[in-house]
């Protein structure tokens, strides 16, 4: 189980400052606190003291007081800012403007000179980029980037939520030099140390809209009877090498951030979807784990390299599925065969330990201007867990060849992707309340616990408690994460695991590549900053989720907002001591039942064991899981934010007495 690690607390050097490395968190109120990895505090600075710090920078913090109180400190330096990009009005001035920064998020007014003014106009809303700001400036010079219609009230959103985790709108004119300089053209130099595999069936298998396809599959039957079944991957590092302005923007930005109505890419779109896209009927440069399996899907060998193919089918997921289900289409017999056997490789990762958990996705149905006119469920069929089986089958057998290798016999570093054990404080409340249901959960082991796990999956299928129970346990689940100490994947059930299948959208993919070509051609070396590396890909991952959620709470409201004053079924998903939240089972869509719109009714308590909110006076209980009536009451579209009302139920019609008729 997981144990949690006990931070240090500064110690005090003598005669010398200690100055700090961390991440500034600006509140509303003006005060920033700077968080420190292993420091068991944060670090409050006052408004006065954050000097051109911003939000979301990584700064250098000398500690004012606080080795033996309350940490307090002063920013010294910026070390590199979150964001450089902001949106806001344009003020003009003779000669000059500023762009108006957010005063509730404590962003400033940045100094836009005439020569950078490109064309925009006092009082339009522009996203400005932040080019410098001097400790001695007041204020941060910068230079308009685009003006925005402020007709598209969704496309302001959408672009600010971006550029408030962190994440550029468009690539820097250095970034896209090098990539425009990339030939399409595949050479006789680039074939002479692949393997050329164009001659055996291959086929991509993806999402109807997507545009970038970053894995294929070739299959065929061999002599000996067993299945050969190729895993080929973009040979993004191919295109993208260390020490350009491309890497460096790829790294910066580490993965592509997936909106309900845009993708904000970390590559540009050429190298996204022509270049490095495995298109149906193009020559294209690929990295391949091909496997030879049995009728069991034991791996019986498997080779790893530098590839060609040549896709000779692109099937949706609709496409692929509805062989599988009706046994007829191109290929069947081929694709019939895959699926097969990546059922049999999931039933055997669920036999070795890997915890079956089932998350649902919501997707919007979008109008040409990008408004939400429906709500669907994004439901994971056989053609889905087909690419998915595959997938994990090559990042293991990947992250299993590099951890076998030494340098200076220690094992060389690698950007695995890591899953601890659940943390013992978030278990034990959740074990105890699926004893309330008659579920038995055995904790001595994290085996034992996984198995637990597994078994309470398959009990609460179909049964009234199931989405609570299940929301709840992956609540107890650590966040996975990159890391070069390799502890495994607790949920996966694997003990090495990477990510090596999609590196035209996420950039520790890329990583793993360049040091597994390092493998194979026998020149690996240790990477001091792979580590750090690591941990900026983990933050970013964050960021994205986090820009994720808050765009499709966005669409939610903004769905919503025709619906208020009606009432709906809902689910009951989160309690607090503030209200609980109810999810509509028609649009899925979460908001507030305020513990102050429940006072009519009774005065409540929070029951924390419970999960659960208890009336004082009534025992009106509502837990999590339980299906309630809600109207809605407000959609705040700018604060993302959904109110609604309990209603409650009518009392059934007591029947009235009839009186009988006198016997005669």
């Amino acid at each position: 189980m997981a144990k949690k690690v006990k931070k240090r607390k500064p110690k005090s050097s003598s005669g010398s400052e200690q100055l700090l490395k961390g991440v500034l968190e600006v509140t509303k109120s003006g005060r920033g606190f700077v968080i420190v990895p292993n420091l068991e505090e944060d670090i409050m600075v006052r408004p006065e003291d954050l000097r051109n710090a911003m939000d979301g920078d990584t700064v250098r913090v000398k500690l004012t007081s606080g080795y033996d109180t309350k940490l307090k400190g002063k920013i010294t330096e910026v070390v590199q800012r979150g964001r450089t990009e902001f949106i806001g009005s344009l003020q003009m001035n003779k000669g000059f403007g500023f762009v108006l920064g957010d005063r509730e998020k404590g962003l400033p007014d940045i100094y836009i000179p005439e020569e950078n003014l490109n064309g925009a106009l006092n009082g339009q809303k522009v996203v400005a980029k932040m080019l410098r700001w001097e400790k001695e400036d007041k204020r941060p010079v910068g230079t308009i980037l685009s003006v925005l219609d402020e007709a598209q009230a969704g496309d302001i959103a959408m672009k600010e939520t971006l550029l408030e985790k962190g994440f550029p709108l468009s690539f820097s004119d250095e970034a896209m030099e090098v990539a425009n300089r990339i030939p399409d053209r595949i050479t006789k130099d680039d074939l002479a140390k692949r393997k050329d595999v164009r001659g055996i069936l291959t086929f991509t298998i993806d999402p109807e809209d997507a545009k970038d396809f970053d894995d294929a599959i070739s299959f065929r039957v061999l002599k000996n009877g067993n299945y050969e079944v190729g895993v080929h991957i973009a040979d993004v590092s191919h295109y993208v090498t260390p020490g350009t302005a491309l890497d460096d923007e790829a790294y910066q930005r580490a993965t592509s951030v997936y909106l309900p109505d845009r993708v904000n890419p970390m590559l540009p779109e050429h190298i996204s979807n022509v270049l490095c896209s495995l298109r149906p009927n193009e020559d294209k440069l690929t990295f391949s784990a091909i496997f030879q399996l049995n009728d069991k899907a034991e791996v019986k060998q498997y080779w790893l390299g530098k590839t060609v193919i040549h896709s000779n089918r692109r099937y949706t997921y609709e496409d692929a599925q509805q062989i599988i289900e009706t046994g007829a289409g191109d290929n069947a017999a081929a694709l019939l065969t895959v699926h097969k056997l990546s059922q049999r490789l999931r039933q055997n990762r669920f036999d070795e330990g890997a915890i079956n958990f089932n998350s649902t996705e919501v997707r919007f149905k979008l109008d040409e201007n990008g408004v939400p006119v429906g709500i669907t469920l994004k439901v994971s069929k056989e053609a889905n867990q087909l690419i998915e089986e595959l997938m994990l089958l090559a990042n293991k057998y990947v992250a299993e060849s590099a951890s076998k290798v030494k340098i200076n016999n220690k094992t060389l570093p690698f950007p695995y992707r890591i899953h601890d054990t659940p943390d013992e404080e978030k278990l034990l409340p959740f074990v105890a309340f699926t004893n309330k249901f008659g579920y038995k959960f055995d904790i001595s082991s994290a085996e034992s616990i996984a198995a637990s796990f597994d078994k309470l999956l398959k009990d609460i299928k179909g049964r009234p408690e199931e989405a609570v129970l299940q929301q709840l346990g992956i609540r107890t689940m650590a966040k996975a994460k990159y890391t070069s100490s390799n502890i495994g994947h607790y949920g996966l059930g694997f003990e090495n695991y990477c990510h090596f299948t999609s590196p035209i959208r996420r950039y520790p993919d890329i990583m793993v590549h360049r040091i597994l070509e390092e493998i194979l051609e026998d020149r690996a070396r240790a990477d001091k900053k792979l580590e750090e590396k690591c941990k900026h890909c983990s933050e970013r991952e964050r960021a994205a989720m986090e820009a994720e959620r808050s765009a499709n709470k966005y669409k939610q409201v903004e769905y919503m907002q025709q619906f208020v004053g009606e009432t709906f079924d809902a689910i009951v998903s989160g309690v607090s001591k503030f209200g609980f939240w109810a999810e509509t089972v028609d649009h899925l869509c979460e908001g507030m039942v305020s513990m102050a719109s429940l006072a009519e009714y009774d005065s409540f308590k929070h029951s924390e064991a419970d999960y659960a909110l208890i009336g004082m006076r009534t025992g009106t209980k509502f837990t999590m899981g339980d299906k309630v009536r809600i109207q809605v009451v407000a959609a705040n579209i700018e604060k993302r934010y959904l109110d609604y009302h309990w209603v409650k139920p009518e009392a059934p019609a007591t029947p009235k007495k009839t009186k009988g008729r006198k016997k005669s």
